[in-house]
């Protein structure tokens, strides 16, 4: 999608989320800078929003990230968040979502 990336990944209990989205972030910017895929220079958002699954999940959740494109046909990104975070209980603060991307979209 050209405003958001859905990852999904395993981790073990001792790793940080924070720690390796800083490094899949900032990896991630350098090499689209270097390859220069886009004019200017590339920089995510700051922040990121996590979510935990059962393994259980795994096959309905990689549907799910494969559908993005016909999905976000009926929902927009920050729809999508914000009931991510309605059904995960989240407690946050609107001023910490994460704001629109002025892009246009491609055929």
């Amino acid at each position: 999608m050209p405003d958001h990336l859905h990852v999904f990944f395993g981790m073990r209990s001792t790793q940080s989320l924070s720690d390796l989205m800083q490094g899949v972030k900032g990896d991630s910017s350098k090499w689209i800078n270097k390859k220069g895929f886009i004019e200017g220079r590339f920089s995510w958002q700051e922040g990121f929003g996590g979510f935990s699954y059962s393994k259980s999940h795994v096959d309905q959740v990689i549907d799910y990230i494969k559908d993005q494109k016909t999905h976000h046909r009926r929902k927009t990104f920050l729809e999508e968040y914000h009931e991510f975070l309605e059904q995960f209980e989240v407690p946050y603060d609107e001023r910490y979502i994460f704001k629109p991307v002025d892009y246009r979209e491609e055929d």
